[in-house]
């Protein structure tokens, strides 16, 4: 389309001109643009030829009667610069209309197979699919799933987690707010600024006849509640001074809900424990402590109920725990457990879905365990350290396939995985489970 454009405007342009030196004396009968200034619609007489005179915004025309003559000044370069050079005057000599009209199809020819040429050089390979994991888990990704059409990140720099609701739409936190996608990847509704900025982990969950949105806010030092139609805040968990720690510093990472209501939220950022309120917010008991001992926390970065046991327990990761990243059982209760799986680099999340769990880990991939919490897949691997880990991998250095910050991911009905990268341009992929 732009070739036709411009092989038209061509046409029209050097069908009615030809390229001449600005006045040098009245001998050459070119016009000086001083003589060319006059009201619309005005008739002058130059050299011995009648002139009708008409402004065009920054570009004033001069024509003959007869149409036999035009002369143009353009001020602004109105016209394409690759035929026109700018702050010139054109004229039409009638006696060269057949070379005119040659040289026209050529430079119309031209303009085509370079516009078509250059249109081509700048179209993208398109990316295919890429398949990933094993047996059954493996799943293919989504190319450009989430993105603008433009193909540029549509939610900017992502810090956050993944939700899926009870009609298949994808809730997504980024630094501007909550982006809800549908399940093709269209932007279908947001939740940007105020009370909705920099969740660093979300739950939902179904309550009545509504679904519910819990968040946990690290840089706003507060646990929220909203309803996921509406985005309307129903609830705020601040730090409880009644636990009596005296905690100078409240920064939340993970948050998640018992199925009597009562709600969890992990100072995973600050202290490390994780504090637990009633459905109404008032403040029940605390557990926890900073250290990398067997019932310490080196960084309680996600957090999830794990619905695999009767009766339901907390799954905590514990990202920065040493040697290397672990994931914990813990009562209802606050009692610790036992240890599910140690040597997991920095898990950041944990989602659900029936006797299988999903766990980002930073370093980039994305961990499946089965009911025993064995390793069944690994997806997205990123071979490279320099971008495994890494914030700061802008879009354009981004690999189909190949996870750079793995922050967040949650499961729809179908078994299909969303992941969220940790990532300076924001990036949000679709995995497609692979029929067996």
């Amino acid at each position: 389309m732009r070739a036709l454009c411009i092989g038209a405007r061509a046409l029209r342009q050097f069908r009615r001109t030809k390229v001449g030196p600005e006045m040098r004396d009245e001998k050459t009968r070119w016009v000086s643009p001083t003589k060319l200034v006059a009201p619309s619609h005005h008739r002058a007489t130059f050299g011995g030829y009648n002139f009708v005179l008409t402004d065009a915004g920054d570009c004033q025309c001069r024509c003959r009667e007869d149409e036999s003559s035009l002369l143009i000044l353009d001020r602004k370069r109105r016209f394409p610069r690759s035929f026109i050079p700018p702050h010139r005057i054109y004229r039409i000599y009638p006696t060269l209309k057949f070379l005119s009209n040659c040289f026209t199809l050529a430079m119309l020819i031209i303009s085509c197979n370079l516009a078509l040429a250059q249109e081509k050089t700048q179209e993208k390979p398109k990316t295919k699919p890429v398949r990933m994991g094993t047996g059954i888990m493996t799943f293919d990704t989504v190319p450009g799933w989430g993105l603008r059409p433009d193909g540029q990140s549509a939610i900017g720099p992502t810090h956050g987690s993944v939700v899926v609701d009870k009609a298949g739409n994808i809730y997504t936190c980024a630094d501007q707010g909550v982006y809800v996608f549908s399940p093709e990847g269209k932007v279908i509704h947001s939740y940007l600024g105020g009370d909705y900025t920099r969740l660093h982990d979300m739950e939902i969950r179904f309550e009545g006849d509504k679904e519910f949105i819990y968040g946990a806010r690290n840089a706003n030092a507060e646990g929220i509640k909203f309803n996921a139609s509406t985005g309307e805040v129903v609830l705020r968990l601040k730090y409880p001074e009644e636990s009596g720690l005296n905690l100078k510093q409240f920064n939340p990472t993970a948050i998640t809900v018992a199925t009597n209501g009562d709600i969890y939220l992990s100072n995973g950022y600050a202290s490390n424990h994780v504090f637990r309120y009633d459905k109404n917010g008032k403040y029940l008991s605390h557990f926890g402590t900073q250290g990398n001992g067997l019932k310490e926390f080196n960084t309680a970065h996600g957090m999830t109920l794990d619905t695999r046991y009767e009766p339901s327990r907390l799954l905590i990761c514990d990202r920065n725990h040493q040697p290397k990243g672990r994931l914990v059982h813990y009562s209802l209760e606050g009692e610790f457990i036992d240890e599910v799986v140690t040597g997991l680099g920095m898990p950041t999340s944990v989602a659900i879905q029936g006797d299988f769990v999903s766990v980002p880990d930073l370093n980039g991939r994305v961990v499946i365990l089965d009911k025993s919490n064995t390793i069944i897949a690994v997806l997205g691997h990123n071979p490279d350290p320099a971008k495994g880990g890494n914030y700061n991998i802008p879009q354009d250095q981004w690999v189909e396939g190949a996870f750079s910050g793995t922050h967040g991911s949650y499961w729809d009905k179908e078994g299909n995985l969303y992941v969220q990268d940790w990532n300076v341009s924001g990036r949000i992929m679709k995995l497609v489970r692979v029929k067996p």
